[in-house]
């Protein structure tokens, strides 16, 4: 004969570990952040809330207009992405860490790169 009472308390253990690893797992952020500046198009639909149509317009605004300032500058010159979506954007990974052209002027008595022959 089946021990229910064993059996019930097993499954109910079972149920409770599982539920304290999803929590762990959710409690940790499940994302990498993309910034909005440097990344391409493959990056930028990784992040969630980004399709592959989106995230074309954001390259074309950033060709257009150079770097994104903050998320009102993505929500001003990005069709289709308003002040909700922006936030739920950035608390999916997406930052505006760069907004320089990626090239660092160089720096007052800083030699020129050498040149190969």
């Amino acid at each position: 004969m089946i021990d229910l009472c064993r059996y019930s308390y097993r499954r109910q253990l079972r149920k409770v570990a599982l539920a304290m690893i999803l929590w762990c797992a959710g409690a940790m952020p499940a994302f990498a952040s993309v910034d909005v500046n440097s990344a391409d198009e493959a990056a930028l639909t990784a992040v969630r809330g980004i399709g592959p149509a989106m995230a074309r317009r954001i390259i074309e605004a950033r060709a257009q207009g150079g770097a994104f300032r903050n998320a009102d500058d993505l929500v001003d010159r990005v069709a289709g992405v308003g002040p909700k979506s922006a936030a739920n954007l950035e608390a999916a990974g997406l930052t505006f860490g760069k907004t320089g052209t990626g090239a660092k002027p160089p720096t007052k008595g800083s030699a020129p790169a050498a040149v190969k022959r």
